[in-house]
Formats: structure tokens, C-alpha cells, sequence
């Protein structure tokens, strides 16, 4: 394994948009073992929830002062709480789970975390739940990434 792989694999896991949903496939095709992809990006993405929090209860008060970023965090702000709201409002911390386990785009842990935070969910407790899901969501991907690739291996050996 390269270190640029395993760097590429970190940061895909930190991105918002990709998170361990773009870093699995990415590592595998790199030749990184299913395994080890799993477990690399999973544990990368796991502590995002803590570092959102970190970021939303520190730094956050700092640039909320400039109105570029007041605008755009507002839009961010809207968006995560339509995606997340409905959820977590009917099904607590369970809800913030399944949304962050479903391995779509912007329903990760950056998503969830934000969410988390808009209502005023406490964070060990969230970053628990979204943790959780982030395992589920790993598991999920992992099973695709795996599954895509035996049936390229059947198709490939059947040509």
C-alpha cells in the first residue's frame, strides 16, 4: 500500500460529500484490502462527529462574524435541518443513525453531526448514534464494493 493511497483514503473519509462512501471504492481500487479500507476510512470518518462539534462550538463563533460565511452556513444550515429534522424529530437519536447509515450522498456524519447540533441534541450521545451508523453505512458499502467486484471477477473470467 502507498502512502499517498492511504493519505487520499484519510482525507476522502474527512471530505463531507464523499466521506467513507468515496474512500472504501477508492482505497479498493487502489489494490487496499476490502478489510483494510473498511476499517481505515470507517475509523477516519467516526471521529468527524467529534471534530464538527469541536468546529460548531468553538470556531464557529469566529467566522459566524464575516457575512460570506454567515450565508453560506445559514443555506448549510437550512439544508441539513430539512434532511435530518424529520428523522431525529420523529425517532430521536435512532432517526440520526438510519440517516447517517444510509449510504447516500449528504446523509453522512458531517450531515448528521450538523443536524445534532441544530437541535440541540447532546453530543457525546449524538456522536455515539452517528457512529453507529457510520459502522452500518461502512458495512454497507463494504458489501457493495465486494459484491461489484466478484461479479466483474464472474463476468471477466466468463468472457
Amino acid at each position: 500500500m502507498e502512502l499517498s493511497t492511504l493519505l487520499t483514503t484519510i482525507f476522502l473519509s474527512f471530505l463531507p460529500i464523499s466521506e467513507l462512501r468515496g474512500a472504501i471504492p477508492y482505497a479498493v481500487a487502489r489494490g487496499v484490502p476490502l478489510p483494510a479500507a473498511f476499517l481505515l476510512a470507517g475509523a477516519c470518518n467516526v471521529l468527524v462527529a467529534p471534530v464538527a462539534f469541536l468546529f460548531l462550538g468553538t470556531l464557529h463563533g469566529l467566522f459566524r462574524r464575516w457575512p460570506f460565511y454567515a450565508r453560506l452556513f445559514d443555506r448549510i444550515v437550512e439544508r441539513a435541518r430539512i434532511k435530518v429534522g424529520p428523522a431525529v424529530e420523529k425517532y430521536g437519536y435512532w432517526g440520526l443513525l438510519v440517516f447517517v447509515a444510509v449510504p447516500l450522498p449528504v446523509t453522512g456524519a458531517w450531515t448528521g453531526a450538523l443536524g445534532a447540533w441544530i437541535l440541540g441534541l447532546r453530543r457525546r450521545k449524538a456522536s455515539l448514534y452517528i457512529a453507529l451508523g457510520v459502522c452500518i453505512a461502512g458495512v454497507i458499502v463494504s458489501a457493495v464494493v465486494g459484491l461489484g467486484i466478484g461479479a466483474l471477477s464472474f463476468l471477466i473470467k466468463r468472457i
